[in-house]
């Protein structure tokens, strides 16, 4: 480690080296190894410097504005400066060692911390990276510089990475949005969680990739009740009122059984000849090589919910609603026991890995243990408090894991681990927010998955009994998941219709992660635009460098929810209202807390400054509005007249209103000088949650739990329109700064945009996975911030015109490569020409991309999947099947 640390410490003075490097200079270089095809960047700044000093002069001359008097450049000291540089770096183990490693994370924070405010290593980092294009002598320590851009969060937004070499790193979180990676060559890379939207990757060479998401595989048209891998790993079949088997490297569907009725259930058998599943009462076993029924087993009285093949394949157990569960012989298809002990629906069975033990779990919320041979009880586990929906035994067979939990989400969602010997509870892993539907050990025993009704899948220490990771990317219910034979892939099966397979061996949670750790309720811009403010269900205020997603600060003080906060209009203050009953006042430049303003005597659930900022307007669940000095933190007014919760406050641009929307379904106009009621606004039906005035102060939008919004003559009180487009509750609304477009976020998980002067839906902006409880403009208009239930902020970009227009040049380019000279159309598919979100801060891993180019080229998985079928599931354009559509 010593060694390390010199090394480490060396390269620190290497980088150093490089600030004496004219930054101008790099790029030049950069083109004339691109010109003249070099290979050997060293060589030929040793044997060829007069090409590269003559470029520089012609520079010189063609942008005379770059070289002020400070940055004269002197060719040859210029030249010596970077080769210099440049030899110390390629004998460095930063060229020969992959720095993503964990070995390295200490000394490499270290690092960082030293190098991440100073631009011009910034700059030759990026240069190093571009080196890898032409001269394979740098790809490691280009590969590696990436790897700290990314981890510095330096911004890669719109960077030319045409033909770049990257190899052994990770690049997990990299904002490359609109990047150009034609070209490129990728090996042994982890991209979990990278922002590609509206990249470019034409003939890209990605092999051995790594990611937490492999592929998104859509088929049924139902929820997937169960998932099971083949035994060689190669297939998976899955369940809905079809089944269909899936080749696992390829994403496609192999071939689809269609089945009159909903099935349940689905089971391999060990051999992987035989595939079990239940319909209705039924158990049917197929034979895989024919496709054909080989057997169905008649002899429950109700529901199939559970079967499971013993460890040797001669016999298979079976649990149903009708209270019993019956174990059969395979190969006769007669019953061999029938074992009745549960008083309610056997939900789960499972088999202990030596055959001897059959595990039951039921509605009764009682798990029950059967020796096999005898076919009697041996042990009763209690202690859930809800059905017991899911049981797994551990690969050795000493722990059952247990899963539970109703169907409405109440009550028990723990996770239990038992001692199979004793019987007793040994731990009970917290971390779901509703029901537990699967669980499944990793085949090493070391890892334990569960799936919820809380649409996640958590991966679990076993030894700890730490949730280690979350994996977020469903959008409903997750009811089954089940491992790989070699425990490299999980796959899970959700009510939102699809099948998700992810890489469990990229330790990908071992990543730095920003972002809150439960919902995100209020966003606010910074006047300036700069920052971005977020308050959150984890009782934390955070600020967000708008630039580069980075965290500036975290703001600690709240014990409840922080529901709403607000800028003061200039911008050194920040006011937060929450769920502690209280409203506190922050300093933004230090962090700290300036005021705490007591009153309320409930949840303070909106907050508005004055626009001179001497007064804050804060709305509770008291049912009162109050009117507090800021500059002496006392009360200077209550208003009272709404019957029920005030949701929403909004001063009117000029000062004199203030509105308030309410649980009571009105919205109010409040004369601020006299405190006195001014109007009463009805026409919802449901809670009004949020409320905006126009700019020009003539119109007042309303969002309402009845799903509408409605727009209000303020002058006349009367309603102008009504805004119908949202299918749930509509949590948010705000204005464009120029007061053209109305933005709505809602609980359908949609940002819909809307056209003010006509009432039309603009846009409608997808990617958050749950409710939208949050949005805000940019002061400038030009970017959208949304925060959401599903933990995370994104940043939504509005350059949609010279979007298309771009988009529109660079289709017309890749139709003439398919000379396709009689074809109209002249627009790239909606996918790549909407808003897309620029800046993802979350703790989820997930890849985006978004109207991301893609052309020819490979994208394979080190496990072998072809990644093209999860970019096209993301909503890449695969332009060769896009322009055979087009054609055909």
């Amino acid at each position: 480690m010593y060694c390390e640390k010199e090394q480490v410490g060396e390269l620190y003075r290497v980088l150093t080296l490089s600030k004496e490097v004219d930054e101008i200079i790099l790029p030049i270089l950069i083109n004339i190894l691109k010109k003249e095809r070099i290979q050997d960047c060293l060589e030929f700044l040793l044997q060829d410097q007069n090409k590269f000093l003559l470029e520089m002069e012609r520079q010189k001359v063609e942008n005379q504005s770059l070289f002020d008097k400070e940055q004269t450049l002197n060719g040859e000291k210029s030249v010596k400066r970077i080769t210099d540089v440049l030899k110390k770096v390629r004998d460095h183990d930063f060229n020969t060692q992959n720095y993503s490693m964990d070995d390295y994370e200490e000394i490499k924070n270290d690092l960082i911390t030293k190098i991440a405010l100073d631009k011009k290593i910034i700059e030759f980092l990026k240069f190093l990276v571009h080196l890898t294009a032409f001269d394979d002598r740098y790809t490691q320590c280009g590969s590696n510089s990436l790897h700290l851009l990314v981890q510095m969060k330096a911004d890669l937004r719109e960077q030319s990475l045409e033909n770049i070499r990257i190899r052994n790193t990770s690049l997990i979180g990299g904002n490359f949005v609109r990047c150009n990676f034609n070209g490129s060559e990728f090996d042994n890379v982890d991209i979990s969680g990278m922002n590609l939207n509206q990249a470019q990757l034409f003939n890209c060479k990605w092999k051995n990739i790594k990611t937490n998401e492999l592929n998104n595989l859509e088929g049924h048209g139902g929820s997937v009740k169960s998932v099971c891998f083949s035994p060689d790993g190669k297939s998976l079949v899955s369940c809905c009122d079809d089944i269909i088997l899936w080749d696992i490297k390829t994403g496609k569907e192999k071939y689809r059984i269609k089945i009159q009725g909903q099935v349940n259930s689905v089971c391999n058998s060990p051999n992987n000849t035989i595939l079990a599943f239940t319909s209705r009462k039924f158990v049917y076993l197929l034979n895989l090589k024919t496709g054909k029924q080989k057997t169905k087993l008649d002899g429950h009285s109700s529901i199939v919910n559970s079967i499971c093949y013993s460890p040797d394949g001669t016999a298979l157990a079976s649990g149903s609603s009708d209270k019993s569960i019956r174990l059969w012989d395979v190969k006769t298809g007669q019953q061999k026991a029938k074992l009745d002990s549960h008083s309610k629906s056997v939900l789960s069975i499972c088999y202990s890995p030596d055959g001897t033990t059959l595990a039951s779990g039921s509605d009764d919320k009682s798990i029950r243990l059967w020796d096999v041979k005898t076919r009697q009880q041996k042990a009763k586990l209690e202690g859930h408090l809800s059905e017991i929906n899911s049981i797994c035994y551990s690969p050795d067979g000493t722990i059952l894991a247990t899963g539970g939990g109703n169907k409405y989400g109440f009550g028990d969602c723990f996770i239990r681990i038992w001692d199979v010997e004793t019987g007793q509870q040994k731990a009970k892993l917290d971390g779901h927010s509703e029901t537990v539907y699967s669980i499944c050990y990793s085949p090493d025993g070391a890892t334990l998955a569960s799936g919820s009704l809380d649409n996640s899948i958590c991966l679990w220490d076993v030894k700890t009994g730490q949730c280690k990771v979350k994996l977020d990317g469903h959008s409903e219910t997750v009811y089954s998941i089940c491992y790989s034979p070699d425990g490299s892939i999980l796959a899970s099966g959700s009510r939102d219709e699809s099948i998700r397979l992810w890489d469990v061996k990229t330790e990908y949670y071992k990543a730095k992660l920003d972002g809150h750790s439960s919902a995100v309720m209020s966003i606010c811009y910074s006047p300036n635009g700069t920052t971005l403010a977020s308050g959150s269900q984890d009782n934390s205020i955070r600020l967000w460098d708008v630039e580069t997603g980075q965290q500036k600060a975290k703001l600690d003080g709240h014990s409840g929810t922080v529901l709403s906060i607000c800028y003061s209009p200039d911008g050194t203050t920040l006011a937060s209202g929450s769920r502690d009953e209280s409203i506190r006042l922050w300093d933004v430049k230090t962090g700290q807390q300036k005021a705490k303003l007591d009153g309320h005597s409930k949840t303070v659930l909106s907050i508005c400054y004055s626009h001179d900022g001497t007064t804050l307007a804060s709305g509770s669940r008291d049912e009162s509005i109050r009117l507090w000095d800021v500059k002496i933190g006392q009360q200077k007014a209550k208003l009272d007249g709404h019957s029920s919760a005030v949701m929403s406050i909004c001063y009117s641009p000029d000062g004199t209103t203030l509105a308030s929307g309410s649980q009571d379904n009105s919205i109010r106009l409040w004369d601020v000088e006299t405190g006195q009621q001014k109007a009463k606004l009805n026409g919802h039906s449901g809670t009004v949650l949020s409320i905006c005035y126009s700019p020009d102060g003539s119109i007042l939008a309303s969002g309402s739990r009845d799903e509408s919004i409605r727009l209000w003559d303020v002058r006349t009180g009367y309603q102008k329109a009504k805004l119908d487009g949202h299918s749930n509750i509509v949590n948010s609304i705000c204005y464009s700064p120029d007061g053209t477009t109305l933005a709505s976020g809602s609980d359908d998980k949609s940002i819909l945009l809307w056209d003010v002067k006509t009432g039309q839906q603009k846009a409608k902006l997808d990617g958050h996975s749950k409710s939208v409880l949050s949005i805000c403009y940019s002061p400038n208009g030009t970017t959208l911030a949304s925060g959401s239930d599903d933990k995370s902020i994104r940043l939504w970009d509005f350059k949609t015109r010279q979007l298309i227009e771009q988009s529109d040049h660079l289709f017309k380019d890749i139709l003439t490569q398919f000379k396709p000279s009689k074809i109209q159309f002249n627009i790239l598919p909606e996918s790549a020409t909407s808003c897309i979100p620029i800046i993802k801060i979350s703790q989820k891993l997930n890849l985006d991309a978004q109207g991301t180019l893609i052309l020819k080229g490979e994208f394979v998985h080190y496990y072998g999947v072809d990644l093209k079928s999860l970019f096209k599931s993301k909503g890449s354009c695969i332009l060769e099947s896009f322009i055979e559509q087009k054609l055909n």
